[in-house]
């Protein structure tokens, strides 16, 4: 027959329970206070500094670093408590670890959010796509890193893991071989992720030519650059690609640029009108920026002259405008003012009739 279970033979008693629930309760209560002094404080001091780097990192840091305080009042409630320090010291293994990871990774977020916001109010679009870019790379290889770390640290707790990792150490030479091989791929995509995040080839923002596609630089990852075209196509080129093959950089210096319109005409086209008229309709134009501006004869053939017409504007975008509005009024121009100017491919029946009964 089975005795009645009878509470008073617990090893612990109500009292020491109650006595555990108190200190362990006032110990993260305490915690909590010093956690929300602690950061009023601080929000004080980074209000006061011009620099938005500090406002950024403490507001990323503030959870976590409560999280943290929790596990340290816990701790020590533990040094006093037997009955809390049993199970805290399993769960300690694997929550400290993470909790600094955690911390670490904001930090790194909080130092790039914050970077890239003041250098966002300096108001140089050039230097703030630089840095951007570079922030950008930099804090993905940190944050990969303290992923990395912290999950190893988490495996390494684990006594079934930490056998199968000696284990596999006994085999080092073949494995080493292996994950040399295997990861060859992934570690060249993070030096060259690195080596662009120094170099800066391109950066986001950048407006590139690659592969005959021309679009803004959206992304960049270790692995990876997204460039979107004037159509919204997302072309998803390998990093390496940007260091091992040549692509134009539009806008690697400033956005300011000079580009050509060509026209193919009959010889027998009079020129100095020709330049006159364009000289005078870009001039007027509000997209030319004043910098730039020629017609000149680059070809001469038996049957054809060609002419290119160079003008400059402060953006890309304006450029391509301005281009076209060119292209467009000359042609017209042409068609109204000098028709023999415009080559003709095509057989002209009546006229070769009406000729022929002349002679």
């Amino acid at each position: 027959m089975l005795e009645r279970y009878d509470p008073r033979n617990w090893p612990i008693s109500y009292e020491g329970l109650i006595e555990t629930a108190v200190a362990l309760g006032s110990s993260i209560v305490l915690a909590l206070i010093v956690h929300y002094v602690a950061f009023a404080l601080l929000r004080r001091f980074t209000s006061a500094s011009e620099s938005q780097i500090d406002d950024v990192i403490v507001q990323r840091v503030r959870k976590p670093l409560r999280w943290a305080m929790i596990g340290f009042a816990i701790s020590i409630a533990a040094e006093n408590d037997h009955l809390v320090g049993d199970g805290w010291d399993v769960l300690a293994k694997f929550l400290q670890p993470f909790v600094l990871g955690w911390v670490a990774y904001a930090v790194v977020k909080g130092f790039a959010a914050g970077y890239e916001r003041q250098v966002e109010l300096a108001g140089d679009e050039v230097a703030t796509r630089s840095l951007r870019t570079r922030i950008a790379i930099l804090s993905r290889t940190a944050t990969f890193a303290i992923v990395i770390i912290t999950v190893s640290l988490i495996m390494l707790s684990i006594p079934g893991v930490a056998k199968v990792g000696t284990t596999m150490l006994a085999s080092a030479g073949l494995a080493a071989l292996a994950i040399g091989a295997a990861a060859q791929p992934a570690l060249k995509s993070l030096i060259a992720g690195l080596q662009m995040a120094l170099t800066q080839p391109l950066r986001i923002g950048d407006l590139v030519k690659v592969d005959g596609q021309a679009g803004r630089v959206e992304e960049i990852r270790m692995s990876f650059v997204t460039v979107r075209t004037w159509d919204e196509r997302v072309l998803v080129v390998p990093t390496a690609r940007f260091l091992d093959n040549t692509f134009e950089n539009w806008s690697r210096v400033s956005e300011k640029l000079t580009g050509p319109v060509m026209l193919h005409l009959d010889p027998a086209s009079e020129v100095e009108p020709i330049r006159e008229e364009f000289e005078a309709f870009v001039k007027a134009h509000p997209l030319w920026d004043g910098r730039n501006l020629a017609l000149v004869m680059t070809e001469a053939y038996p049957e054809s002259i060609e002419l290119r017409l160079s003008m400059s504007a402060e953006t890309i975008g304006d450029l391509f405008n301005l281009r076209c509005a060119v292209r467009e009024h000359m042609v017209k121009w042409l068609r109204e003012n000098q028709p023999d100017a415009l080559i003709r491919h095509r057989l002209e029946v009546e006229a070769a009739n009406a000729r022929a009964k002349e002679v």
